[in-house]
């Protein structure tokens, strides 16, 4: 019974897909509304072994965990209980699965990629990964995504490729660019695929969890996190909650790693938490404690996000120290709690989601701390936070709030007064609309 409950899954999200793209081309396509002006989507129609088949095989790729609880809500994932209206299970995997499902509730939806401003194709890359990561295909990596692009080159309606030879065409991948970048032809085989490093998608501009600096081609979005509000009510409840939240902990990470001999910064700032808040350090501001550890090792925190959402909504800051990649879903975890991010890297996210958390803004919102500071130099985190005067910490956390909407993604079939507030869903689809728009006037692009 229970290998049936994918195929079940499967074919419902199928359908769902299906009658709702159909009722959405329906009824959006009117070229007179001036809302729409340059503003246009076509969404490519694919065959579902480029999408929705790929997650047939949900609890089948060996050496990585069962993603089959994930897949309902259309990738939103089961509630974390009953009663809950916003909270979801979410893994960050399925943001392809979430941005499709909204993309067929975009307002701007058009038949005729003709008169479309940008394509946007229906591709699960991140998951068509799989195979290739941990599945039987894992020497081939070189492969992903060639069958992709014969598809959209030579099989169906090869001028809507032609055209503008792919500049017009968008996708989104959930993986961090490194995951898909591997070089061409390399022997052995190293961790990863060649799909961005494929010359066919180069004029393609693909949305990931974190861009390289140097292509073109990619931007980063946000992880989706596990707060997905239907209406406008919840949103704004959840916000006042976080508003009046009791910040009783200076500081506080969420997250594994740091308990090896190698001196990183996560081993420096578990050494700092378990060294000084045992100490007789100044706690003033209110703290009851200077530093927690929410020890989230082995993905136990990944899909239980009341393990960290409760210790952040009583914590100032929230430390974002980088990982195997700089980015981490944590600091939009943070922000959503209200919880200032520290940053160590500035590849952890101020070189990484300009749409969404502009780069001049930063001060303003979060602190900056160089890790080489900290590992190499003796710098203590905890002198720089407890240094920061209390008026600031408070113009830092409402910053902080007046993000939380541009980095959620809202659930899908939201209220309309909810989509009058843009989510990272809405500002990923303007921030590629805009790009496109800019490198199709670019006089010196040469398509060829």
């Amino acid at each position: 019974m229970a290998s049936s409950i994918p195929t079940i899954l499967t074919t419902l999200f199928i359908f769902l897909l299906k009658s709702t793209i159909s009722q959405q081309i329906n009824t959006n396509t009117n070229p007179k509304d001036p809302d729409c002006t340059d503003r246009w989507i076509h969404i490519r129609r694919l065959p579902s072994r480029f999408n929705t088949d790929l997650l047939s095989n949900c609890s089948e790729y060996p050496l990585f965990d069962d993603f089959c609880p994930y897949l309902p809500n259309h990738g939103l994932g089961q509630r974390t209980h009953s009663k809950s209206h916003s909270w979801f299970r979410t893994d960050p995997l399925m943001l392809e699965l979430i941005f499709h499902r909204r993309m067929l509730e975009y307002p701007c939806l058009t038949p005729d990629p003709n008169s479309a401003n940008a394509v946007y194709l229906p591709y699960y890359g991140g998951i068509d990964s799989l195979r290739y990561l941990y599945g039987p295909d894992v020497n081939s990596s070189v492969e992903h995504g060639l069958e992709l692009f014969d598809f959209v080159k030579e099989q169906d309606s090869p001028n809507v490729w032609a055209r503008h030879k792919g500049h017009d065409h968008f996708l989104v991948m959930a993986r961090p660019a490194w995951d898909l970048s591997q070089p061409l032809y390399k022997d052995p085989p190293v961790w990863g695929t060649s799909f961005l490093e494929l010359p066919e998608f180069y004029n393609v501009t693909v949305l990931t969890f974190e861009a390289r600096a140097w292509p073109w081609q990619e931007r980063a979005v946000p992880y989706p996190t596990s707060f997905h509000p239907p209406n406008l009510s919840l949103l704004e409840s959840w916000i006042h909650r976080v508003r009046r939240s009791r910040r009783s902990t200076l500081m506080l990470f969420a997250g594994g790693g740091g308990v090896a001999a190698t001196r990183n910064i996560r081993r420096s700032i578990r050494d700092e938490c378990g060294n000084d808040t045992n100490s007789s350090a100044n706690y003033s501001n209110g703290y009851v404690k200077l530093c927690e550890i929410v020890d989230c090792s082995n993905g136990i925190c990944e899909h239980d996000p009341i393990r960290y959402m409760k210790p952040m909504l009583e914590a100032s800051f929230c430390l974002q120290p980088p990982g195997d990649t700089p980015t981490r879903r944590s600091t939009f975890d943070s922000i959503l709690a209200g919880c200032i991010p520290v940053f160590f890297e500035e590849l952890s996210a101020k070189m990484q989601y300009k749409w969404h958390m502009p780069e001049e803004e930063y001060e303003e919102f979060s602190v900056f701390i160089p890790k080489e500071e900290v590992v190499y130099k003796g710098l203590k985190i905890l002198d720089v936070l407890m240094g920061i005067p209390r008026d600031r910490v408070w113009r830092m956390r409402e910053k902080v709030l007046e993000l939380m909407p541009r980095v959620m993604y809202r659930r899908h079939g939201s209220s309309v007064d909810l989509r009058t507030k843009k989510d990272a869903f809405d500002i990923a689809v303007e921030g590629t609309l805009q790009r496109i728009k800019s490198r199709l006037q670019d006089r010196s692009v040469t398509f060829n």
